[in-house]
């Protein structure tokens, strides 16, 4: 399995031979999608922003989430995620969007989206994908299987194939 700094660098390798960029919103992992792209150098040629949305209120005011999914079907759900990829879209540059939002532990969970539930998008001008995934392990391994997932879904996407194959 690729560590994080060699699929940001696969990634990397893509957007830059179609002189393409991404940018990052984040809820669960606080940031470690970005800071794992950021360790590439050069990385800033192919990385236009990365949004840290941790609460409701900072996802509706950057990135354009209407308040009322939140009360609807919560933020760790597909609507709010696809919703975040496509306001870090917007509010940028960038080519393509990935978006997080999950239940890394180790309290936070329910019946219906029990520690270790994630949602990501994907989104480019072409439309938004978006998968749930189930992690295991403590608040660490859910929040970097998620960077992982989210890397190797825009490496997927940065050529073509559909980021959800993971």
């Amino acid at each position: 399995m690729p560590t994080l700094t060699e699929l940001a660098t696969l990634l990397g390798e893509r957007l830059q031979a179609h002189q393409a960029s991404v940018t990052t919103a984040e809820s669960c992992t606080g940031g470690g999608i970005a800071e794992a792209i950021t360790r590439v150098a050069g990385s800033s040629a192919w990385f236009e922003a990365g949004y840290v949305t941790y609460s409701n209120r900072q996802k509706t005011a950057q990135l354009g989430v209407h308040p009322a999914l939140f009360g609807s079907v919560g933020a760790v759900s597909r609507e709010v995620v696809v919703a975040m990829a496509q306001g870090a879209l917007a509010s940028s540059d960038a080519t393509y969007a990935v978006a997080v939002s999950g239940v890394a532990g180790p309290g936070g969970g329910s019946v219906d989206k029990p520690v270790g539930t994630v949602w990501l998008a994907w989104a480019s001008a072409q439309g938004c994908h978006a998968q749930r995934r189930q992690f295991a392990g403590d608040r660490e391994a859910v929040r970097g299987q998620t960077v992982q997932a989210a890397l190797e879904g825009l490496a997927r996407l940065a050529v073509g194939e559909n980021p959800e194959q993971g």
